[in-house]
């Protein structure tokens, strides 16, 4: 009778000893969820994400080329590493000071993107128009 309920109480410590275990497990992988989704985060890894695609839709249409792409998805990339090195300094999230410093980055990428677009499309207009020949007076 003893050994019987001494087998039922390692069953229950064990089962106790996993699901607290599994709980424990639960709560870490919300508060990881939630670091990684925290709106400020999101905005920032979306507006990136956004800017990456805005480059290859403007490569793919020929506003500009394939170089200026990968530059741009350069700055890019450059600023969702900053944003990850931010999140990872304070618990998973980043501050309010730093979500705009990192628009401010990328205001400056799709302005020089816009910048590309519209020097191209002056270059090609230049390269378009045929040359008048002199009258050789």
């Amino acid at each position: 009778m003893k050994l019987e309920i001494k087998k039922i109480m390692a069953v229950l410590l064990i089962a106790g000893i996993a699901s607290s275990s599994a709980f424990a497990d639960e709560a870490k992988k919300k508060k990881k969820n939630f670091k990684e989704k925290h709106p400020r985060r999101a905005e920032v890894i979306g507006r990136a994400n956004n800017e990456e695609a805005k480059n290859a839709k403007a490569e793919a249409s020929g506003k500009i080329t394939e170089g200026q792409e990968s530059k741009l998805n350069r700055q890019d990339q450059k600023i969702k590493r900053e944003e990850e090195r931010d999140a990872k300094a304070h618990g998973g999230t980043i501050t309010k000071a730093e979500q705009n410093k990192l628009n401010r980055e990328e205001n400056t990428v799709n302005r020089e993107r816009t910048n590309m677009e519209k020097n191209n499309a002056a270059k090609a207009a230049v390269q378009a128009t045929p040359s008048v020949p002199s009258t050789g007076n």
